[in-house]
C-alpha cells in the first residue's frame, strides 16, 4: 500500500470516528474486533487499559449498556463520559499494585480485560518492541488478577524477538487464542492483537 493510500485509510477512519462522536479513530479496531470475535455482550464488566482518550471505552458502554459496567485506566486523565456506569482511574498499569485497587472499583470480577496500550515511540525498533512487550506483560498480569472464570482478555504488542514468548505465556492460561489485525490498524504497523478467551482461574 502506497504512502498517499495509507494516508487516505487513516482519514477515513478519522472522518468516520467524528461523524460517530468517538473520541479516537481507534474505536473502529474495537469495533471490528467485537463484530468478529464477540468479546462484549450486554452486562459484562469490563476493564480497559491505557484507555485515554476513551474511544475504547465509548465502545465498550454501547455493547455493555445500562446492565454492564465499565473501568478505564491511563497514565492521563480521561475527559469524563456522561454514563454512570463508566467510570476511569488515573494509575500506572505497570505498577506492583494496580490490580488491588482495579478490584477495588469493580463490581464484581471482569468478565473482559482489553488493553490498546502503546510506548512512548522511540524511534528505536528494539526498544519500542521492548516496552510494548512491557505493557503487555502488565495487562496480561492484570487480567490475570481481575478476570472471572472463562473471561476474555485483548490486548496490542508490537511483534519482535519477545513476541512469541508472550504468546505463550497467555496460551498457558487460557482456553483459546488468536493473533488478529484488525482492519483500522495501519497495514505497515507492527501491532498486533493477541485475542484470548476461557481464562482458566484457579
Amino acid at each position: 500500500m502506497g504512502k498517499q493510500r495509507r494516508e487516505r485509510k487513516r482519514e477515513h477512519y478519522y472522518r468516520m470516528a467524528k461523524r460517530a462522536g468517538y473520541r479516537a479513530r481507534s474505536a473502529f479496531k474495537l469495533k471490528q474486533f467485537n463484530e468478529r470475535y464477540e468479546l462484549l455482550q450486554s452486562g459484562n464488566v469490563v476493564v480497559d487499559l491505557g484507555a485515554a482518550p476513551g474511544g475504547w471505552l465509548q465502545v465498550a458502554r454501547e455493547e455493555v449498556g445500562d446492565e454492564g459496567f465499565v473501568l478505564g485506566v491511563d497514565l492521563q486523565k480521561i475527559a469524563k463520559l456522561p454514563y454512570r456506569n463508566v467510570k476511569t482511574l488515573v494509575a500506572d498499569i505497570t505498577d506492583l499494585s494496580i490490580s488491588e485497587l482495579i478490584r477495588q472499583n469493580l463490581p464484581r470480577p471482569a468478565d473482559v480485560v482489553l488493553s490498546d496500550a502503546s510506548p512512548k515511540i522511540s524511534g528505536v525498533w528494539s526498544i519500542d518492541h521492548a516496552r510494548s512487550i512491557e505493557l503487555a506483560d502488565a495487562a496480561f498480569a492484570i487480567a490475570c488478577e481481575v478476570l472471572s472464570k472463562g473471561g476474555k482478555l485483548l490486548v496490542k504488542v508490537f511483534q519482535g524477538e519477545f513476541f512469541q514468548d508472550f504468546v505463550q505465556n497467555v496460551r498457558k492460561n487460557f482456553d483459546h487464542l488468536k493473533i488478529s489485525k484488525p482492519p483500522a490498524s495501519r497495514k505497515g504497523s507492527s501491532e498486533v492483537y493477541v485475542i484470548a478467551n476461557g481464562f482458566k482461574r484457579i
